[in-house]
């Protein structure tokens, strides 16, 4: 068995995470809390190092990109589904959309979901790996291959920037 070289931060993502959730819990930032909150951060990640994958390596600017869109759908989703809700006698035509993915990194295909069902209006409701599909929910759908086309091109095309260099979008030439 080959034991992989570990140190003491080798998952800052999830350190930083940690160590913000616990000062959040705590609310405060005495010094003590930031202590317990550094050791945290710290010693979790390292036991867990062998059951944790290996960190993937994320392009920010592609990142910063998708949290920009996210943020924005989910603002104006939210107004659709008031005004649809809201509205007067209007009808939503609900839908099941499938949506064909090119995803492959787990995390990032978890990722999509999360954003399928963070955006009002909207929810995953499986994946299959077989056929390396996402189904989603729709509350109001009148075109259902456009609405898979929007996902593909608004979220897993950065997706897949992000998590598995896509050099089309990265702009790398390797």
């Amino acid at each position: 068995m080959i034991k992989r070289k570990t140190s003491w931060l080798g998952h800052p993502w999830l350190t930083a995470l940690l160590a913000s959730s616990w000062l959040l819990l705590q609310h405060s930032v005495e010094p003590v809390h930031l202590l317990s909150a550094t050791l945290i951060g710290i010693v979790i990640p390292r036991l867990l190092h062998d059951f944790l994958p290996r960190p993937s390596k994320i392009k920010l600017k592609p990142a910063l990109r998708l949290t920009r869109f996210v943020l924005w759908d989910i603002l104006m989703s939210n107004i659709a589904v008031a005004k649809l809700v809201l509205g007067s006698m209007s009808r939503p035509q609900p839908a099941w959309v499938p949506v064909p993915l090119a995803l492959t990194h787990p995390t990032a295909i978890s990722l999509l979901a999360t954003i399928i069902t963070t955006t009002p209006g909207t929810v995953s409701c499986s994946i299959d790996e077989e056929r390396n599909m996402i189904l989603v929910h729709a509350l109001d759908c009148s075109d259902p291959a456009q609405m898979a086309i929007d996902i593909k091109d608004r979220y897993e095309v950065l997706l897949l920037a992000i998590f598995e260099g896509d050099p089309k979008i990265t702009g790398d030439t390797a």
